[in-house]
Formats: structure tokens, sequence, C-alpha cells
């Protein structure tokens, strides 16, 4: 018997699914005109992308005045976090130098974008990172980029340079006690007289917490509107500026990828420059408080002094001041808590106390880990902030962030049998003694 074979057709067409497409946009400045040509790329790019069919509008990722050498992009690691999440398949970017300057940096978040499947084009240079020889093409295009991009940071350099060898201040933007408007410094005279009182209350003998705390209990702020501690205040005494003189190139910076900046400790010349600006404070005033300075500091260091450093030093940042968190001793237990809080109260800080052995076991757990390993820790971790109580944000070294939550243990967990037996042995060696 002949086989019949019939086609059935399918009742409903099969839709293709459109390809999820977002743009990456950067500037390099925070200018008004600069910030207006990102405006620009965010409409041009929302318009492009939708005017397309068979894509699906996935959104615009910009970042403001941040470099390409940098790493720490926030807009440039939620576009990487989205990716890896499945919500893109494709990013458009204007040319290399605006995704990234380094070479080594580029290709290795090509290369991860690649196992995902996402691709990356490049308007300017009218290439596809998926495509055959995309790959050479952008390593070729942006070494370019990176060596243009030390060329202008060594000509911003020699700039600055130049001007801190002619007796000029350059890049100061803020300075408690002065307005600093397109490079002219002036005195303000509301936060001069406040310097004032910092220097007199000084060298009349309060230390920098009582004077932070006296200034905090004026309901004064620092420039960045910030409550004052004692790093804040010895920094206003230390700061020879308020002479109406100039210590230049104090620090510099290390290089054009990192653009770290450190201080300048004899590895280039330094210019001490007189009369750059108005004073607020004599110069008599000025160098009484540096011996004072010099003396307090010499009966602090008589006695020997030990570092210790723990895996969490450095690690633990306040967002409420801005402080690293620093390691203390409550009752025998280490636990760790915002210097400000220990050291001012809650008026000055709420920061919340964590112990270390919760700290460790929880770290221990974002990093999907039996128990807790400084090394795998400090090669995965770059910061923790504490958001609010029982709240960790681990921050990672890829750009990722996850959130963690505690909560102090009840104390009928912490109260075993071994420790009713110590603490019946102690109730009873008391009562004997009171007895006797």
């Amino acid at each position: 018997m002949e086989r019949v074979v019939r086609k059935i057709e399918p009742l409903a067409p099969v839709i293709p699914k459109k390809k999820l497409v977002a743009a990456y946009a950067r500037v390099s400045s925070g200018k008004d005109a600069m910030l207006h040509s990102l405006s620009a790329q965010v409409s041009y790019y929302s318009d492009y992308i939708q005017k397309h069919r068979e894509w699906q509008f996935a959104g615009v990722y910009a970042d403001e005045a941040l470099t390409g050498t940098k790493d720490d992009r926030a807009e440039f690691q939620r576009l990487l976090n989205d990716c890896r999440d499945g919500k893109i398949d494709m990013v458009i970017t204007k040319s290399i130098s605006r995704f990234a300057r380094n070479t080594v940096t580029m290709l290795e978040t090509l290369r991860e974008l690649k196992l995902i499947n996402v691709d990356v084009y490049f308007e300017k240079e009218n290439i596809h990172s998926l495509s055959g020889d995309g790959e050479l093409m952008l390593t070729i295009l942006a070494s370019f980029a990176q060596a243009e991009s030390l060329s202008v940071s060594e000509n911003c350099k020699w700039r600055i340079r130049k001007r801190f060898q002619a007796g000029e201040i350059a890049n100061l933007r803020f300075m408690y006690g002065y307005n600093i408007k397109k490079g002219e410094i002036t005195v303000d005279h509301k936060e001069a007289e406040i310097v004032r009182m910092i220097f007199a209350d000084y060298i009349s003998g309060m230390g920098c917490e009582k004077i932070a705390s006296k200034l905090n209990q004026l309901g004064l702020r620092t420039i960045r509107n910030n409550a004052w501690n004692d790093k804040r205040v010895a920094d206003i005494i230390k700061n020879e500026k308020y002479t109406g003189n100039a210590l230049l190139q104090k620090k510099y910076v290390t290089d054009h990828l990192s653009k770290k900046l450190v201080l300048n400790e004899g590895r280039l010349p330094k210019y001490y420059a007189y009369g750059t600006h108005e004073p607020i404070i004599d110069l008599a005033t000025f160098q009484k408080a540096q011996e004072v300075m010099a003396a307090r500091r010499g009966r602090n260091n008589n006695g020997p002094k030990t570092i210790n450093n723990y895996p969490f030093t450095g690690m633990i940042k306040c967002p409420r001041c801005g402080r690293n968190y620093r390691r203390i001793i409550n009752k025998g237990r280490a636990a760790w808590n915002c210097p400000t809080f220990v050291k001012h109260g809650k008026a000055a800080c709420h920061g919340k106390q964590i112990p270390e052995d919760i700290l460790l076991e929880l770290t221990a757990e974002v990093l999907g880990l039996a128990e807790f390993n400084e090394g795998v820790y400090r090669e995965k971790i770059k910061q923790m902030i504490i958001p609010a109580p029982g709240r960790v944000l681990y921050i990672f070294n890829d750009g990722r962030e996850k959130e963690a939550y505690w909560q102090n243990r009840s104390r009928k967990f912490s109260w075993t049998e071994q420790a009713k037996l110590e603490a019946r042995e102690r109730a009873l060696a008391y009562r004997r003694g009171f007895k006797s």
C-alpha cells in the first residue's frame, strides 16, 4: 500500500526573537559641554536602536567624567553584569577609546563577552567583536588607543609640572576656608573664622579629637558636607596653604592606567611658592601649631609600637562618615566598628558593630568557601560597605556586587554546656571566698 504523507502547515507563523541591544557612552570630563555631548549620545543611541525592527532596546549605559583607563566605572560594570545575566545580546559603542584604552583590560572583557555570545560593535572602526578578524583588528587599534592615552597623560603632566615650576597652584578644587572658581582662590570669610578657631584651640592645648567634637556640636560640616573627625582637623593644621603660601607637587600620579595619586617622598622635586593667594593664618601662628604637633608626636612615640594587620584592615568602609572600620576588643571578643562611632558616639555616626567571627563566616559564605581563606578573600574582594545594620555589601574586583545579611547570635545558642559549667564553678568559688 502506498504511503500517504500530508503536510500540516503551522497555524501561527514563527516570530523571530529580537536581539537585545544596548549602547555604552562615556565622556572624559565633567564640563558642561562634555555632559551635553553625553546627553546627545544617549539620545542618538536610543533612537538608533529603536529604529531597527529586529532589535529590542535594552538601554543606554552612560558614565560621566570618568576615564577609559579605570575599571571602576559604575555604568560600565552594570553593563557587564547585565550581559552576564543574559539581558543583552549586543553592545554598541562609539569607538575603542570610549570602551577602554587599556589593551589588556579591553581584550579580557571582549573575550569574556565572547564566551557568553555577546557581540560588541564599534561604530567608528566598523568592527564586530564576534567577527572572524575582529579580535586581531581590535588588538591593533586598542594598542594605538593606549599609546594615545599615554601621550595625552604625559602632556598633561608636563603642563602641570611647568605650572609648579612657575609657582602656580594647579588642580586645587576644594579647600575649607576658600572659594575656588576657575583657578581663582578667594577667602570664604565665614569658614576662615572657623579655621582661625581651629588653630587657636589647638595651640591652647585642645587635641584634634576634641576640636572635631566641638565643631560637630556647633553643627558645622566639612567642605564635602561630612562630620568632622580628628584626621580632617589635623589636615587643616598641617596645610601650609592657610598662610598664603603653597608647597607644590606634594603628590603625583604613578601612571596613566591606574591614575593612582601617591605622596611625593623625594622622587620628584617640590616647589615652595610664596604669596600665591590671600592668607587666613599668619606664618607665626602656623609655625607655632607645627611645633605643638611635633611635641605631641614626640610624646606619643616614646614607647615601641606594633602595627597589626588583620584580614579586614582597610577593607570595610562606613558610607556615613567615609572612614574604614577598625578592629576592637569588646569584653574579650574581637569586633569591627566605625572609628567615628567609637570615638564620638551615635551623634557623629550610626555605625553598627560586627563581631569578627560572624564577619569571617559571612565572608566565607559569600565566597562559597567552607571556611574563611584570606588569600582567596584578598584575590576576589575589593571593598566591603556597611549600608545599614545587619547588612554587608561586598564589591568584587571584577565589578560584581553581592549583599549579605547577618544578626547577632541569640544568647541561648552561645550558652553551651561548657560555658554553663565554667560559670557555675566561678559562682561556687565566689561563694566559698565570701563565706570564708
